[in-house]
């Protein structure tokens, strides 16, 4: 059980180091066990999250008269108004506790990992007859193979692309062998793949390739190399020399890879080696992947809001280590590290009781191993260093597009957070709206938004921008977030009217709103009754026109994919004895309605509201043709073939309503992780 405490601070003036009289009243309270706290300020937000072996002894340290003074701690301190703590069985029950609310709140004063988000994965589909290898960024427990996390998402793409070309794997979504379509997509016809759904390829062939994508993915290039020259002599044998040249064309391609990639150093077991190199506030982590003795890939990851005065390094190693592990889903037998830090014994506990085989962690100090290393910080200098000069420049340029459109426009602060708003819809169907967020020129996907409109009915825009940008506000003032520094709506005199509608009937009168039209690009500033045109050639005008149509961009797909879903639905719908829920439990089930064609009475008789019987009535209506001249006809052209719903289409079909300050953007992905 986990035993939650909250302690609140006295609002009265004290010294920063000294708590108010309520909470030092509670502090004794707090228990000598192992657990987590969290520090929150007098808005409710988390400031900062710790760990401690003995809670009481961690938590009481911060008030203490006797601590070392340190300029973040001090700074902190003087913003808590409220302590909770969480109470684990153990000390490793704790660091995973910690990790997962560092990811949830990201709060100010812990040490930031840059855009830390759910890092992708590739999975292999072991747990279906005839597997697929597609892109995911969530780990089940359902009999998959997964590799990653890819910090470098465009390694991962590139090693898909390679697997496309070496392997003739399957990315359609059938449930084979239950699933069968009537022929063959174009993917059998350019030869990448060998299409199992009409049953070109054996079960037992298709899965000996599955294990030579598992082995390639796992490193093992050399083992897949073997594997092809075995049966390119075996089509020589029989005759096929086209066959036998297909695989002498793959057998290149894969040793070429692997002639880029490698680097050739010690023999021995696999091992991932990891480094870190620190300038200023900001640190490089960088793992080299070592496998069958050479040097096969790196990964890296930023880590901001490092201090001089606080942050050891084996603060920022520990957090990078165990941040890396607990998501891992491969575990060399041998882990080296540059030195070693304060919670390694419990990445170590962890790894013990998680890892098929525990690696084992520790610090070489001479030899080959070395020479690794010291390898891998020199790769992480280097990333660091880049990056150091990459934001100095882009910084230096963005902070004077920035300037130059307070100048232009003559807004009363710098703006260096934009957010701005657009709405979607045709003739009043689907309409959606979305919000985007610039700092300092710099899009910020985890702030994006989108709403599906709940309370405008009609081809209404002025009231649907009133409705979005007055949800965005009142999530921000609900959550005592900070509000941005410009609100740009798209639009016209009508559009920049509904927004200061909004901001009178909330109060906030120190956020200046602006209105970019598209037609001519005129700027409708309140108060002004004329527009201003900025030079086409004006740095501020294209920052505008970037962020517009940014926010045009994320409210269009949106819209599609709304539209798509509901056009899906209605195609179900049409159906003999299914209604608005039978039809949205078909589309979630089956994608399309030629999946649901293929599929058995027994299969959605397991759906719930449908009987043996209806389901039999649904196919008959189907397969007897009746269902081709309904809402499903606009799908497919002349081959008669619709296409399957996204996952993000299958999504928009929940009934939940959107979040009070609109969704956040979730990135969709095909079989094959094509970004859709």
């Amino acid at each position: 059980m986990t035993y939650i405490m909250r302690m609140r601070r006295s609002r009265r003036q004290v010294p920063p180091v000294a708590p108010g009289e309520s909470l030092a009243r509670k502090l004794a309270l707090v228990p000598r066990k192992p657990g987590v706290y969290l520090m929150q300020g007098a808005g409710g937000e988390i400031l900062y999250v710790g760990k401690a072996k003995d809670l009481r002894s961690r938590v009481r340290s911060y008030f203490s008269a006797g601590r070392t003074p340190h300029p973040r701690t001090d700074a902190l301190v003087g913003h808590i108004a409220e302590v909770e703590y969480f109470v684990t069985d153990s000390e490793v029950e704790a660091l995973l506790l910690e990790s997962n609310l560092i990811k949830e709140h990201s709060p100010r004063f812990n040490i930031e990992l840059r855009d830390d988000k759910s890092y992708p994965y590739i999975k292999v589909t072991l747990n279906e007859p005839y597997p697929r290898v597609l892109i995911t960024r969530r780990l089940r427990d359902d009999g998959g193979r997964y590799f990653g996390p890819y910090t470098q998402v465009g390694a991962m793409r590139r090693n898909l692309a390679l697997i496309k070309d070496l392997f003739p794997v399957r990315s359609c979504r059938y449930e084979l062998p239950a699933e069968r379509p009537s022929r063959p997509c174009l993917d059998w016809f350019i030869k990448k793949c060998d299409a199992p759904c009409v049953g070109y390829v054996d079960r037992d062939a298709y899965r000996r390739m599955i294990d030579e994508v598992v082995a390639f993915l796992a490193g093992d290039v050399q083992l897949v190399a073997t594997r092809i020259r075995e049966r390119m002599g075996a089509a020589a044998e029989r005759l096929d020399f086209e066959g036998a040249a297909l695989l002498k064309k793959q057998l290149d391609a894969l040793l070429a890879v692997e002639e880029g990639q490698r680097m050739r150093f010690i023999e021995g077991e696999d091992r991932d080696v990891i480094a870190l190199a620190r300038m200023g506030d900001m640190a490089c982590g960088l793992i080299l992947k070592v496998r069958r003795g050479g040097v096969t890939g790196k990964e890296h990851r930023l880590l901001r809001n490092l201090t001089a005065a606080e942050s050891d390094p084996s603060d920022a190693l520990g957090l990078f280590v165990t941040r890396h592990y607990l998501r891992a889903t491969e575990f060399p037998p041998e882990i080296l590290l540059p030195f070693e830090f304060p919670d390694l014994p419990l990445v170590e506990a962890w790894l013990r009781a998680n890892a098929p085989h525990a690696p084992r962690l520790h610090v070489p100090r001479r030899g080959e191993k070395r020479k690794l290393l010291l390898l891998a910080q020199k790769n992480a200098s280097l990333i660091l260093e880049e990056e150091s000069l990459r934001g100095e420049s882009g910084g230096r340029r963005a902070a004077d597009v920035v300037r130059a459109l307070q100048a232009e426009l003559g807004l009363p602060r710098l703006p260096r957070r934009i957010a701005c708003f657009d709405v979607s819809t045709i003739q009043g169907a689907d309409p959606v709206g979305a919000g985007v967020v610039f700092d300092d020129g710099q899009p910020r996907k985890a702030e994006y938004r989108r709403f599906r409109i709940k309370y405008v009915e009609g081809q209404d825009d002025f009231a649907m921008m009133a409705e979005i940008v007055g949800r965005y506000l009142r999530g921000r003032l609900e959550g005592g977030e900070d509000l941005p520094d410009l609100l740009v709506v798209d639009g016209g005199k009508g559009q920049l009217g509904s927004a200061l509608a909004v901001l009178r009937e909330l109060g906030v009168d120190d956020v200046p709103v602006i209105a970019l039209a598209k037609q001519d690009e005129e700027v409708f500033l309140a108060g002004r009754g004329e527009s201003v045109t900025l030079p086409r050639r004006s740095e501020a005008l294209r920052l505008l026109q970037r962020i517009r149509n940014e926010a045009h961009r994320f409210a269009v797909t949106y819209h599609r994919r709304r539209r798509s879903a509901r056009t899906l639905v209605t195609a179900a719908e049409g159906l003999p004895g299914v209604g608005p829920r039978r039809g949205q439990a078909l589309l979630s089930r089956f994608g399309s309605i030629e999946r649901l064609r293929a599929a058995t009475p027994e299969q959605i008789a397991t759906l719930p509201g449908f009987s043996l019987r209806t389901a039999q009535r649904v196919l008959d209506h189907l397969r007897g043709g009746a269902g081709d001249a309904a809402p499903e006809a606009g799908a497919a052209g002349a081959g008669g073939s619709e296409r399957e719903a996204s996952p993000s289409e299958l999504a928009s079909l929940s009934e939940l309503p959107a979040l009070p300050d609109g969704e956040l953007e979730e990135p969709v992905f095909d079989g094959m992780g094509r970004s859709l």
